[in-house]
């Protein structure tokens, strides 16, 4: 990812996602690639960024990426519990 995306748009954004997993999938030499970049809690979220804001990206090696946004509700185990939930329904049914 580069530090200007970041910089720009924050870790929470699509545009972080979408950099992120070109680097999973090279990095792992895998097939897929899930990640995550959210705000659990119980801190960090802002009135554009609560807590419970996830952004999801996803790929495949030979496909084109894409992200998803979820706002997940409940406390930091309730949010990330969401998020695992969400991310490999997902993948199972988009890729496999």
């Amino acid at each position: 990812m580069r530090p200007k995306t970041l910089e720009q748009h924050g870790a929470v954004s699509d545009p972080v996602v979408l950099e992120m997993f070109s680097g999973a999938l090279r990095a792992a030499s895998a097939d897929y690639a899930v990640v995550i970049s959210g705000i659990a809690g119980p801190d960090g979220g802002t009135i554009e960024k609560p807590v419970g804001t996830v952004w999801f990206g996803f790929a495949n090696a030979d496909g084109e990426p894409f992200s998803q946004l979820m706002h997940f509700e409940g406390d930091r185990e309730a949010v990330r519990r969401q998020a695992v939930h969400f991310a490999l329904t997902t993948l199972l049914a988009t890729f496999l």
